[in-house]
């Protein structure tokens, strides 16, 4: 096994995730199998209980596992799917070696930091990497680890030690370290500036690891007396130094890796230049060129709580944009305050309530995202219920799917004081209830997690057209209500269809509403799933009800699906999609697509 370790210095948010999501896909097309670990220094067991507003997004994986939203960027770049294992925290390290420590492993030993802790770190890590996250039998050739945080933080100080004990113990040839930095550009002067960089590496270096590589972020490409003066004062061959400069988009990162032959540096670095072939990134490449052409939009407005920081619905984001692309289109997300679409907000700030309005009708389709806690559902509903009544593309996720069960029990069925008892336990009609299993007194790793099963009741519906006229298709969960199985009889009799369900039969999974062009949602997370040539089916299918396009998707799915087995499980649909206004055949469910996060300089 051989070890790619990414660490940052002089600041946070240079963007290591995508770094080493885009070294393990250069890796990849050079024929290597590649698997990835990420390392979070903090005390939290896992991400599970963190606020968005200040860790972005919880990232769901199949097992589920609660994760930092970089392994979200691993396995949408790498087309992996990892385990709840691949991410380390300073909270499972700590609880593993107590464990151990009161079942007696230690053997009356003090148990210390040094060597408990840090062979525990080494342990995982090799542990992590040998598991197969491919679909193929067998151990990755590389495993890209990525160190969270920045060089210098003392929360990160064991895991430090441990990866400088763990480069000896591997030994040479098999350990590299890239160390992305950064390298400003002073206004006053207009010139970049190494001194930042230069006192990360010593700092890096005091602590007993030696860079490899250097990637050095910038506004602009590295100057050659630039590289020069940091090969000097680091001890970095300046064949070695690459830049990642400011790109329209993330998926230009690993081709400014490869132009820079940052694969042959490695490779050396790895003893694996004989073996690994050049870098195919091809398909890679035209994606890239297809999004930054596009030019036709598509608006979609997102109702979310959480919308302060866009990293809270990164996948959502991302999964739009891989449907949107397939479609030529040019994704605008309007991004809307749920709270701001309340009668209060029209009390308090008119102007901001018109606003929030106006972005609204404005959209060609509307998302409700999953979400916690009572501020803003009202906001919510009333999105839902124009989307309903005004026949616009509407797709809930999660709670989304819960608010669009409220609104329609009100305002269909005149239940006015129908609510979910996570906001009203005493509601006296309870359309969303807490899960039985459910546990009410621990929050952490207790909500229904992880890739499950739903089986589609209604054949002819849209869920399951989407998904290649499957009968089944697994996605995954996080939450701890669930609609009322008490209710679906009179939901069903007004009009509401819940076309998709568990095995049990009870638990309600995806709900249509068969006299609406596009209204769907779903239980479950298909954002998770979603990957760049292989968009989610229903993402794909708001963004074609919102373009105008559904029909013809549809029918070209149907068309497609007659010559392949039935029954799809994965999650990824199969149809046609558009080329230069053409439709074009995908038997394996690809579009010629791309991401990114829409929001300018995306790195």
């Amino acid at each position: 096994m051989k070890y790619v370790l990414v660490t940052g210095g002089v600041v946070s948010g240079l963007g290591k995730g995508v770094t080493a999501s885009s070294i393990g896909l250069l890796l990849k097309s050079c024929g290597l199998r590649v698997t990835a670990i990420k390392i979070d220094p903090y005390l939290n067991t896992d991400a599970g209980t963190m606020s968005p507003f200040e860790h972005g997004e919880v990232f769901v994986l199949d097992d589920g596992g609660e994760v930092d939203l970089d392994l979200g960027n691993y396995e949408r770049f790498l087309d992996i799917t990892l385990t709840r294992d691949n991410n380390i925290t300073t909270g499972k390290i700590y609880q593993s070696v107590i464990n151990k420590e009161r079942k007696g492993d230690y053997l009356g030993k003090t148990v210390q930091v040094v060597p408990h802790i840090t062979d525990a770190i080494q342990e995982w890590i090799e542990s992590a990497a040998m598991m197969p996250v491919d679909g193929e039998e067998g151990p990755a050739d590389i495993c890209v680890i990525e160190l969270g945080g920045t060089i210098g933080d003392i929360e990160s100080m064991p895991f430090i030690e441990a990866l400088g004990q763990f480069s000896y113990h591997v030994g040479p040839g098999n350990f590299c370290l890239v160390h992305v930095s950064l390298v400003p550009v002073l206004n006053v002067v207009g010139e970049q500036k190494t001194k930042p960089t230069q006192h990360s590496v010593r700092g890096l270096r005091g602590l007993g690891l030696t860079p490899n590589i250097l990637a050095c972020r910038s506004t602009k490409v590295l100057d050659d007396n630039v590289k020069e003066k940091l090969s000097q004062f680091c001890h970095v061959p300046a064949e070695s130094i690459f830049t990642l400069y400011d790109v329209p988009n993330i998926w230009h990162i690993p081709l400014l890796l490869r132009d820079q032959k940052a694969h042959e540096a490695i490779l050396k670095g790895l003893n694996l230049l004989g073996i690994a072939r050049e870098p195919d990134l091809t398909e890679w490449t035209a994606r890239t060129k297809v999004y930054d052409m596009l030019h036709d939009p598509v608006k979609i407005a997102m109702v979310g709580k959480y919308i302060g920081l866009k990293d809270s619905y990164l996948s959502v984001l991302k999964a739009l944009l891989h449907a949107s692309v397939g479609f030529q289109k040019k994704l605008v997300v309007e991004w809307v305050e749920a709270s701001h679409l309340e009668d209060i907000t029209a009390i308090e700030d008119p102007d901001t309530y018109k606003a929030a309005w106006n972005c609204l009708k404005g959209a060609d389709g509307v998302l409700v995202p999953g979400g916690f806690g009572d501020r803003g559902v009202q906001g919510k509903i009333l999105a839902a219920k124009y989307a309903r009544e005004s026949k616009v593309p509407f797709l809930g996720i999660c709670l989304g799917m819960q608010i669009a069960v409220m609104e329609y029990a009100r305002s269909v069925l005149g239940l006015y004081d129908a609510n979910s008892t996570e906001f009203d336990p005493k509601t006296s009609n309870p359309c969303i209830i807490f899960m039985p299993e459910g546990s009410k007194t621990h929050m952490g790793g207790t909500m229904r997690l992880g890739s499950r099963r739903t089986y589609f009741k209604v054949p002819d519906c849209k869920s399951a057209k989407l998904y290649g006229d499957a009968t089944f298709v697994d996605e995954r969960h996080r939450h701890r209500y669930e609609v009322n199985p008490d209710m679906i009889s009179k939901l069903e009799a007004a009009g509401l269809s819940f076309v998709g369900r568990d095995e049990t039969g009870r638990r309600m999974e995806i709900v249509e509403l068969p006299s609406h062009p596009y209204f769907i949602g779903v239980q479950f997370h298909p954002e998770f799933k979603s990957r760049p040539g292989k968009p989610s089916a229903l993402f794909s299918g708001l963004i074609a009800a919102s373009c105008g396009q559904l029909d013809s998707l549809l029918n070209n799915i149907d068309h497609v699906s007659k010559v392949m087995a039935n029954g799809i499980s994965n999650g990824k649909t199969t149809f046609k999609a558009r080329e230069n206004g053409n439709y074009f055949k995908s038997l394996n469910g690809s579009l010629n697509g791309v991401y990114s996060n829409g929001n300018g300089v995306h790195y």
